[in-house]
């Protein structure tokens, strides 16, 4: 199952945050000690990558480790355990992490606490997707002082998922026989491979949760909007799509960021576990989800979809079509007073009307782009050699550029559907800038 998630690029997108609030951290913090001590108990939380990471980030803890326990007559390997016969078998081993901590930095309940809270105990032999008796949720102890907090942690938190709604925790506490560390490659894996598999199955329940402001969402009940959401933690991919996409954007439909604790009031469909998740809005309700980065290019073709439906400018975007002759938006377009033309979706620059005249053939003609804002592509459909041209940050279809413009200038024959428009007085006066 591991994989096909990964397929669908929710491998790309996690939060990786620190499940238990500081304020509860604080309150179990023991008083700093010259010498520092060291303890572990072993963990079971699903996919061992991020949790891993999880663990580690944990200030107080030494070391985390990723590995096997539990299994009986299982090679304590990758390829073993992986096996489809192993895949509930109940001596499989289980995917766990060793965490070593100095217990006069942080605690044993500290960390349990985190443990519990950062995935979903009340499934069985699953996390999410990842099905598998290897996937099982289990603490393994030292000895029986350790057993009874982990008792008595797993009580406390049985009775705020039952007032939350959820059912019985299946994780099972038993006494550690051996721990196997994994191979080289798993260990670290998410700081080696920032981009790497780490869903958040967390259920949302905390022992000490904060209060957390409501969020006002009544903009986001209003129209076509786009909403991101993002992890309260640190997230590589967040990032990558706020720098890849959301740097330049500057189209008409607005963009929202929030976290999974910040969507009162809306209509969503798409799961929140996993970050960035994009939901394309229309007054409050999901019309269609993406969960994981996307690249410029996937961004447009699914902001094209949703702001311009089945329509000729669709069409003429991502499909290489052409506008119709003295098509109605060239009608408009063709006398417009001084301005900008701008792509239709990111809402940059794209021609000056300063560089527009009448070449008499029915489509909008420029002289020259506005720097930087096309790229040119060879075009041979249809037996001709033209040069095609594309909106550099959109991606979309513009038109093809001639040499027969005035005073051997270049002509560049451009689709009217895909572009609007705006005044100089209002770029002037910061309109179109967000």
């Amino acid at each position: 199952m591991r994989s096909t998630v990964v397929s669908m690029f929710v491998a790309a997108c996690c939060g990786l945050t620190l499940l238990c609030s500081p304020a509860a951290l604080a309150a179990e913090a023991v008083p700093a000690q010259a010498s520092m001590q060291k303890d572990s108990i072993v963990l079971g939380a699903g996919c061992f990558w991020g949790a891993e990471k999880r663990y580690a980030a944990i200030p107080g803890v030494l070391n985390a480790v990723s590995g096997y326990a539990d299994g009986k007559g299982v090679e304590p390997t990758y390829r073993a355990i992986t096996a489809t016969a192993r895949r509930m078998d109940p001596n499989n081993h289980a995917e766990v992490v060793k965490v070593s901590f100095d217990p006069a930095k942080v605690s044993l309940r500290q960390i349990l606490q985190v443990y519990f809270e950062q995935h979903d105990p009340t499934q069985l032999n699953r996390q999410g997707n990842d099905v598998g008796t290897q996937y099982r949720s289990i603490i393994l102890v030292q000895n029986a002082s350790q057993q009874a907090l982990a008792e008595a942690v797993k009580a406390q938190y049985q009775q705020l998922l039952s007032a939350a709604g959820f059912g019985a925790i299946t994780t099972q506490i038993k006494l550690l026989s051996e721990f196997f560390p994994a191979e080289d490659y798993h260990q670290d894996y998410l700081v080696k491979n920032p981009d790497g598999y780490c869903p958040d199955h967390s259920t949302g329940v905390r022992f000490a949760p904060t209060a957390v402001a409501a969020t006002d969402n009544s903009a986001l009940l209003k129209g076509k909007q786009l909403l991101v959401l993002e992890a309260e933690g640190y997230c590589p991919y967040c990032e990558k799509f706020r720098k890849d996409v959301l740097e330049q954007y500057r189209g008409t439909i607005p963009v929202t960021t929030r976290t999974s604790a910040q969507l009162q009031g809306l209509t969503l469909t798409t799961p929140t576990f996993a970050t960035p998740t994009l939901y394309f809005l229309q007054d409050g309700k999901e019309v269609f989800g993406h969960q994981g980065y996307l690249n410029p290019k996937e961004f447009y073709q699914a902001l094209g979809a949703f702001q311009l439906g089945d329509s000729e400018a669709f069409n003429v975007a991502f499909d290489k079509g052409t506008d119709s002759r003295f098509c109605k938006q060239y009608e408009i377009f063709k006398n417009t007073p001084d301005g900008v033309f701008i792509d239709k979706l990111s809402g940059l620059p794209l021609f000056d009307t300063r560089d527009r005249f009448d070449s008499g053939s029915g489509w909008l003609s420029f002289t020259r782009p506005v720097a930087g804002s096309v790229v040119e592509l060879p075009d041979r459909s249809y037996g001709m050699e033209r040069t095609e041209i594309r909106a550099k940050v959109s991606g979309i279809h513009l038109g093809h550029v001639f040499p027969d413009g005035p005073g051997g200038l270049p002509r560049y024959c451009i689709n009217a559907t895909v572009l609007d428009f705006v005044a100089r007085q209002q770029i002037s006066a910061g309109v179109n800038n967000r």
